[in-house]
Formats: structure tokens, sequence, C-alpha cells
């Protein structure tokens, strides 16, 4: 029994190895619809995103964090507002978070929690 077995699965190890595949894509007929014009219900999407930086506060030797929104120094206070202003264009909008190696990681928690207050979900962190 052993041995039929062995021939066996040697002929299938042949014929696995040894057949030719076919491009059964280029043989097949297929006509596909055209895409359908947007309709005027839809609105485009705005690739827009914004960029949050985290450093340490150098000036004072605190261990508070800096935030840089947009490339643009800002309190917590006022990012809190900007990231309002975006939640309400679209809750979809992908935020960009670059911490510094030395940032505090409260700076980063109280950011998170302003996301989440806003329904902000879409926030990716990097390190600098």
């Amino acid at each position: 029994m052993t041995p039929m077995i062995d021939v066996v699965f040697e002929l299938i190890i042949f014929f696995v190895v040894t057949i030719r595949q076919e491009d059964i894509l280029s043989k097949l007929n297929v006509n596909r619809p055209a895409p359908s014009p947007p309709s005027a219900q839809e609105t485009p999407k705005d690739d827009i995103s914004c960029t949050i930086e985290i450093g340490r506060d150098r000036t004072k030797g605190r261990a508070a964090g800096v935030y840089v929104y947009n490339r643009k120094q800002v309190r917590f206070d006022q990012l809190d507002g900007y990231l309002k202003d975006v939640a309400a264009v679209s809750t979809d909008t992908p935020i960009i978070v670059k911490c510094a190696t030395d940032s505090p990681h409260k700076a980063l928690v109280d950011l998170l929690d302003v996301c989440y207050k806003h329904k902000l979900y879409s926030v990716s962190v990097f390190t600098l």
C-alpha cells in the first residue's frame, strides 16, 4: 500500500510541476461598465491634513510641551480651537503628530485627549 501512495504522490507532483498555465484573463470577453459621473449631491473631499509638532519648552527649562500647529507655535487652548475647527469641516481629516524625543509624555496624552474629544480618530504619531 505504501509504494502505491508514493507513486500517486509522485504523479501528482509531476503533473502539478509540468502543467502549462493558460492566461485565462486574456480569453475572457468582459465589457466593464463605464464609471458613473459624480452626482451633484456628492461633495469632493479635500486632501488636507494637520501637522502638529510637540517639543520641550527650552526657554524656561520647564517640562511643559511646546505645540507647533502647521509650522506656527500655539498655546494648548489655541490648539483646541484649531482642532475644533478641523473637526467641524471633516472628522476624517488625518492628524499627523510629530514628537521630539525629549518632549514630555503628558503633552502627547493631552493632545490625543483633545483629538478624541473632537472625534478626530485618524491620528498618526511619529518621533522626530
